[in-house]
């Protein structure tokens, strides 16, 4: 039977907010069962805490200096090379289920001469999926995209308006039959109007299924893309009040650490959303239902895991679980995400492998560095392709799934361009310097601010990252080194996509049989030359 990858990525989950991975009081057994019987990556890094530029490193297997996505909207340029185009060379169709938050280069395609609408169009237009349904999951009323299939079957199933994305799946009712919206945080505690069967993750996993009973005999990689438990914060009966102020984990942070802030951590904490969750009332309210999402997920992925093995394709099927990013929750003086703490840029990555070659892993847990750019050469490798290393810049984890635990990389970098946040305006860093890099080894987290100071944290000796190091001149040659490595970096070769390593290797010394003569003085030099069939 063919091979299969289901591919599963959740938005804005955080990496501690799974039962497997420590949290208390969330218990996500599903999830843990995977858990148990695949790889489990304590340290999986993200290449920017923020979903579109995430993404298009997972999509393309490249990082965000690289394919250019820098920001949310940024369009991913017109001949990036994505997973998909590796995957359809292989024989392998590449489908999205969900979100992408891609935006297409239709500059790109025009100057090209390309249809939008033509096969290539279209492919290049979506990052290289074949398209079963997307839905980017954000649908206000003022929203002017296409509406999605979403509001359509909740249309025909009786939950009627022009957005009942908005009006029901997140939206409370109030006493007097008002409309209460999820985007305000203090509805956070109320049930959806939506019954749970109709909400959006059941949703997505009753199309998974459908798909996977359609698929055929062609191998697939499906991209299963919830929306949650990205804001909106608001779920359905009954996990709107599952948890409650006293299941929530304490804050990490501290008054030391507000005091001493860097300068761009202390213009992120005062975005209005940071002062926003730094009030208790908001995370009382808002946490508890950020955890009754997760747990829906959790039961939805035991429902989805049923229908593998009920279709007789589990055991050709690899299981990835992740996320595009994490979520602060008030966590070092700060909402959403963008920074590199670890709440932001560290994400759950579970991977199960049910070839026989991976029994030696099963229920590992690797705390090796792994990036989000792993996982397209490690879907190409694992379907029998080769993975093309001057393109991909990640590394396949294949090895790390048979049980070799040789180390991967001494560091992990992730980026991030914050010049549409208002934090570049209030410190005024012009566009073009609104960039900060993180790189991380086995035991600091250095991050370079442009213009600014760098951050250094000992997530040794400070795991909750409180201290920062920065100015103490004792860590100086910390520093250093690190910049040494960002240094490296930025220097490797990142855009010569068009020849390999293996075809330049191939081609070095043939010039003399290719009839280029350069520095020859005499016949007999180049007869010589000829002879010994290189260059001399």
């Amino acid at each position: 039977m063919a091979k299969n990858i289901l591919f599963i990525m959740c938005d804005q989950l955080r990496y501690d907010y799974l039962s497997c991975y420590g949290h208390p009081h969330l218990h996500t057994p599903n999830i843990d069962a995977l858990a148990a019987k695949g790889v489990r990556f304590e340290n999986a890094y993200v290449q920017s805490p923020i979903c579109g530029p995430s993404r298009m490193s997972y999509y393309t297997g490249r990082y965000v200096r690289s394919h250019g996505s820098t920001w949310n909207g940024t369009p991913l340029r017109i001949g990036e090379p994505t997973l998909g185009e590796h995957l359809r060379e292989i024989g392998v169709r590449n489908v999205l289920l969900g979100k992408t938050h891609m935006r297409a280069d239709i500059q790109g395609l025009e100057k090209l001469g390309i249809d939008p609408n033509s096969e290539i169009g279209v492919f290049n237009s979506q990052c290289g999926f074949d398209v079963y349904e997307r839905d980017d999951g954000l649908h206000p009323d003022e929203h002017h995209g296409p509406s999605p299939k979403y509001n359509q079957y909740l249309n025909d199933n009786g939950f009627e308006g022009d957005n009942p994305w908005q009006s029901w799946a997140n939206s409370a009712q109030g006493e007097n039959g008002e409309l209460l919206s999820g985007w305000l945080m203090e509805n956070a505690d109320k049930p959806a109007r939506i019954p749970d069967y109709y909400s959006e993750t059941p949703y997505l996993t009753r199309r998974a299924m459908q798909f996977i009973d359609e698929a055929g005999e062609q191998p697939w990689c499906l991209h299963l893309s919830y929306i949650k438990p990205h804001w909106p914060y608001m779920a359905p009966v009954p996990y709107h009040n599952m948890y409650t102020k006293d299941h929530i984990i304490p804050l990490n942070r501290c008054e030391e650490e507000k005091q001493q802030a860097h300068p761009l951590h202390k213009a992120y904490m005062d975005h209005f959303v940071s002062q926003t969750f730094s009030r208790d009332a908001v995370q009382e309210k808002v946490i508890p239902t950020y955890m009754g999402l997760i747990k829906q997920i959790d039961d939805q992925m035991g429902i989805l895991f049923q229908h593998l093995e009920d279709t007789g394709i589990a055991d050709d099927t690899m299981i990835v679980f992740t996320a595009d990013h994490g979520d602060y929750l008030g966590d070092h003086w700060m909402g959403e995400k963008e920074l590199f703490h670890e709440e932001s840029v560290k994400v759950p990555l579970i991977i199960f492998n049910p070839d026989s070659s991976a029994n030696a892993s099963r229920g590992v847990v690797s705390k090796q560095l792994v990036e989000s750019i792993d996982l397209a050469p490690t879907f190409i490798d694992y379907m029998g392709g080769k993975p093309k290393y001057h393109v991909l810049e990640g590394k396949s984890l294949m090895p790390i799934l048979e049980g070799i635990d040789k180390p991967l990389r001494q560091y992990a970098f992730s980026e991030y361009d914050y010049s549409m946040r208002k934090a570049s305006t209030d410190l005024a860093v012009p566009v073009a310097d609104a960039r900060m890099i993180m790189v991380r080894d086995e035991r600091y987290k250095y991050t370079y601010v442009q213009g600014m100071r760098p951050i250094l944290f000992d997530l040794l000796n400070d795991p909750k990252e409180l201290k920062d190091l920065a100015l103490d001149s004792n860590y100086q040659p910390v520093c250093e080194r690190f910049e040494q490595a960002l240094t490296q970096w930025a220097l490797q070769h990142h855009n010569r996509i068009t020849i390999s390593d293996e075809q330049i290797n191939k081609n070095r010394g043939h010039e003399v049989q290719a009839g280029i003569l350069i520095g020859y003085w005499e016949q007999q030099e180049h007869d010589k030359a000829i002879k010994q069939g290189k260059d001399l």
